[in-house]
């Protein structure tokens, strides 16, 4: 058994199958999941695990060049909006949620937290590690 790291077997598998410019969707419990992408849920129950904690793991493991998120993250959910501007100081793109839902459709993973609060989701693309 992996002694460190993300240990979820659905989720280490998909994170092994990402390539550059890939995108991975980190969402509350709340966004709605388009029919596509390939969905690992972790939420556990409401706030279990949190968005921050499964960012957090996410970032370990991958190369993120850009990340996205909803404008409205910075009035609705101050906490999520430090945990964003904290993990992607220099390529944090905001834009409006419904353009987020949107391009949420092109991810090719979408990662549930168990986030209850509004507008903790990113979209992150992909990089590579050199």
């Amino acid at each position: 058994m992996k002694r460190s790291g993300i240990i979820n077997r659905r989720l280490a598998g998909a994170l092994a199958a990402l390539g550059h410019t890939d995108q991975v969707v980190v969402c509350d419990a709340g966004l709605p999941i388009p029919a596509g992408p390939e969905v690992v849920d972790l939420a556990f129950r409401f706030g279990t695990p949190t968005f921050a904690e499964v960012l957090a793991g996410l970032l370990d493991e991958l190369v993120v060049e850009a990340a996205t998120a909803a404008r409205e993250v910075e009035a609705a959910n101050p906490r999520a909006a430090r945990v964003l501007a904290e993990a992607f100081p220099r390529t944090l793109e905001l834009v409006p949620h419904e353009t987020l839902k949107t391009r949420t459709a092109q991810a090719r993973l979408i990662v549930r937290t168990g986030e209850a609060r509004p507008y903790a989701n990113v979209l992150l693309r992909c990089g590579v590690p050199f």
